[in-house]
């Protein structure tokens, strides 16, 4: 069975920058693009980020520029890399395959971007 671990969320001030890892077990890292996830209080799981196996990278207009998705194969681990965080990229993350997720939910890295 597919476990995926996401870590790295704070508390961070508007500005700051954060960045979270997604430990993937079995085979399905290497298989699939991945992408980061977001879901919001009240506001339905949105994809942000999304990179195939190959490295090729697509983002939503809303982080684009400032936050950058990478991942190292060898080590089963997917990256985000968010800069410039305003009080908007308050959410839950959470890793997944993408465009459609098929592994089971994590518990998510809880990001809160406030003063």
């Amino acid at each position: 069975q597919v476990q995926l671990v996401e870590s790295g969320g704070a508390l961070v001030q508007p500005g700051g920058s954060l960045r979270l890892s997604c430990a993937a077990s079995g085979r399905i890292f290497s298989s699939y693009t991945m992408g980061w996830y977001r879901q919001a209080p009240g506001k339905r799981r949105d994809l942000v980020a999304a990179i195939t196996n190959g490295g090729v990278t697509n983002y939503a207009d809303s982080v684009k520029g400032r936050f950058t998705i990478s991942r190292d194969n060898a080590k089963n681990t997917l990256y985000l890399q968010m800069n410039s965080l305003k009080p908007e990229d308050t959410a839950v993350y959470y890793c997944n395959t993408a465009p459609t997720s098929v592994a089971s939910w994590g518990q998510g890295a809880q990001v809160t971007v406030s003063s």
